[in-house]
């Protein structure tokens, strides 16, 4: 099977890469390529193509590589149906009903029950102050005389 792929050259620092078409199995480093295609520079984004050489690759079953496919979409070179665009690729979720964006949404209270609290502060002070005064209420009982004490007598 035949690829369409990206071959780096240049400098370091100042990649330029060769369009080439290559045996799929084989490393793009290899030196083994059927054609060169073209040329791409990411810096300038300037973009070289022989068009008639991609499509006849495309035609006869040669698998462009996504970077390549998108360089190809930018030139405006028709692809077959069979090539998935990189772009509609998007990773499903494993488990989408765990998503905080599927679970069920919590009904918010309404902002005036929200903003009145539970007890006001003049509330707790008024039931502090009682609580004292029904203890002071009370009758306080005296302790019991010890039964010893009588029987020593």
């Amino acid at each position: 099977m035949l690829a369409i792929r990206l071959q780096r050259n240049g400098r370091t620092h100042y990649s330029v890469y060769r369009i080439i078409v290559q045996e799929a199995q084989r490393h793009p480093l290899s030196g083994r390529v059927v054609a060169e295609v073209g040329h791409y520079n990411p810096q300038t984004k300037v973009t070289t193509l022989d068009k008639e050489k991609i499509e006849f690759y495309l035609k006869n079953g040669a698998q462009p590589s996504t970077r390549v496919i998108r360089i190809l979409k930018a030139n405006k070179i028709v692809l077959p149906a069979w090539v998935k665009d990189p772009l509609e690729k998007h990773a499903k979720a494993k488990h989408a009903d765990k998503l905080r964006k599927n679970q069920p949404k919590e009904e918010v209270a309404p902002a005036e029950e929200a903003a009145a609290p539970a007890e006001t502060p003049a509330d707790t002070p008024a039931e502090t102050a009682e609580a004292p005064a029904e203890a002071a209420e009370a009758p306080v009982e005296a302790p019991a005389e010890p039964a010893a004490e009588e029987k020593a007598e």
